[in-house]
């Protein structure tokens, strides 16, 4: 009997994901044995401190084209740029996060008090605000994240979405406050994203049964030489995209999106509003780039059609909505249809664009929901548009930063949102997707109203008889403000660096 022999594993090219996986265990076991007091702070710092040497592992690979673990992960360019977009996106959100955890009544609930009712069962069923565990589980999603990302065969795909996707299910029920709207919201996450798996996973055994294997490289050669039946390439296909199109929040597979970053908390919601997006359509990129790039003709049309349909539910919707957490759910589902634009361009540009988008949506995206969680009235978040009449008299730095973050969505120039589309665009257009494009500026102009209403509703209306409260920004939450408004600017302004970055940066290995 032969030994079972192991493929060889790089374990360079492994580290930034066995550097979090690595820290979210150590962070399991400090809920044990740190004594309460001192846990937020030891959770938080490890956190950090574990994004933070991820991220060093990260820059320290750059240039590596490897494909390791008997080619279930790959090391590539568009790999470790979006690992390191996902890991200073992760940080960032872990400070939002942090801030909201330190603050007293924080915005976070220990699973021990999910079923009780009043603050006195909270406290005898051993609850407490600002419930630590949340940092474990974030740190697990980022290593799922970096993971799916990198992912070179269909099976370790599906692996890294639920290691990914299961810790962010629970993490939308740990609102303290509207406890029973996050509990509903998780539970329609986790509803819908199993089914989502569900037809991944189907698509993957449709996929096997036509290539004869599920590296995305054998696929890649089936479908350059075709032998067998079309029609199971073409189910699996269709199947695997759902999964994907699903966590990428695109249309018809969005509707999780408006009350699930309602639900959740408002921190929460932000990390997913960056993260997610990114390591959805990351691993989107590589599906469509380097396993299916033979059939593109065939699919590009329906994925067209998909993102149309997308951009103008996303633009459509967000003008009725009166609550600011799902305005921004449509906005970002009407971005999805606009990273898919570039996503379809299937050339270089493309690639390079939509990875620029990532990042900068991902930045504006931080400091819109870190406004959001600042101003409060007795129930909590003041969400509701007519909360925010008159902010600006109140406020007028805090209704400055947010006009900017919302001129930024809306396009306008100066912004990292006019550049970033700028982006995508140009290269749709050049991959022959000018129709796409149009239906990209119809629906900007379209999505330009809901942002403007903000805007307007905070500098000239006047103020309710009640008004909510603008809390004084944490430390923590300063610097993300502060980051996002400077990033924001900056890609806007000076933008070459990270488009250079971005083109140095796409091409995948095979």
């Amino acid at each position: 009997m032969e030994s079972l022999q192991l493929p060889p594993i790089d374990y360079g090219a492994l580290l930034p994901m066995l550097i979090l996986f690595g820290a979210a265990c150590l962070g399991v076991v400090a809920e044990v044995v740190i004594p309460q007091r001192a846990r937020n702070a030891v959770q938080l710092g490890l956190a950090l401190v574990a994004v933070v040497a991820a991220l060093a592992a990260v820059i320290w690979q750059r240039g590596t084209r490897t494909v390791t673990i008997g080619g279930a992960v790959a090391v590539d360019g568009p790999t470790l740029f979006l690992q390191g977009s996902i890991l200073v996106l992760g940080g960032v959100s872990l400070m939002l996060i942090g801030e909201r955890s330190i603050e007293k009544g924080g915005a976070f609930v220990s699973q021990a008090a999910v079923t009780v009712g009043s603050q006195k069962d909270l406290q005898q069923a051993g609850g407490r605000p600002g419930a630590t565990e949340v940092y474990p589980l974030t740190v697990f999603a980022l290593g799922g994240m970096l993971l799916f990302v990198a992912a070179n065969d269909l099976l370790t795909m599906f692996v890294a979405l639920e290691v990914f996707s299961l810790p962010l299910y629970l993490l939308c029920a740990l609102a303290r406050r509207r406890r029973l709207l996050s509990q509903e919201a998780a539970l329609k996450y986790f509803l819908l994203g199993s089914y989502a798996s569900a037809f991944f996973l189907f698509g993957v055994a449709f996929v096997y049964g036509y290539a004869g294997g599920i590296q995305l490289a054998v696929v890649h050669e089936a479908v350059a030489n075709p032998q067998r039946s079309e029609v199971l390439l073409y189910v699996g296909l269709a199947m695997v995209a759902i999964g994907l199109l699903f966590k990428a929040a695109l249309a018809p597979f969005h509707v999780w999106t408006p009350d699930v970053y309602q639900g959740a908390p408002t921190p929460i919601t932000a990390f997913m509003a960056a993260c997610t997006k990114v390591a959805a359509f990351g691993a989107l990129l590589r599906i469509l780039y380097v396993a299916f790039e033979g059939v593109r003709w065939s699919f590009q049309p329906i994925l067209g059609t998909i993102a149309v349909l997308t951009m103008f539910i996303g633009a459509i919707l967000a003008v009725t909505q009166t609550d600011l957490k799902r305005l921004l759910a449509y906005s970002s589902i009407a971005n999805a249809g606009y990273l898919l634009v570039g996503v379809l361009a299937l050339n270089d540009e493309g690639l390079s664009g939509t990875m620029f988008y990532l990042v900068a949506y991902g930045f504006s995206v931080l400091a819109a929901f870190a406004i959001i969680s600042l101003v409060r009235d007795a129930d909590g978040e003041a969400t509701h548009l007519s909360r925010w009449a008159g902010i600006g008299r109140k406020s007028p730095l805090l209704a400055g930063v947010f006009t900017f973050i919302l001129l930024t969505f809306a396009g306008i120039p100066l912004t990292s949102g006019f550049t970033s589309k700028f982006a995508v665009f140009g290269a749709a257009v050049e991959g022959g997707q000018t129709w796409l494009v149009i239906f990209g500026v119809i629906t900007s102009m379209l999505l330009a109203f809901p942002y403007l209403r903000v805007v307007v509703l905070m500098w000239l209306s006047e103020p309710g008889e009640s008004a909510p409260t603008v809390s004084i920004p944490g430390f923590l939450t300063s610097a993300v403000l502060g980051i996002g408004v400077i990033v924001t600017l900056a890609l806007g302004v000076v933008p070459a660096p990270l488009i250079d970055l971005t083109r140095e940066a796409s091409e995948f290995v095979r």
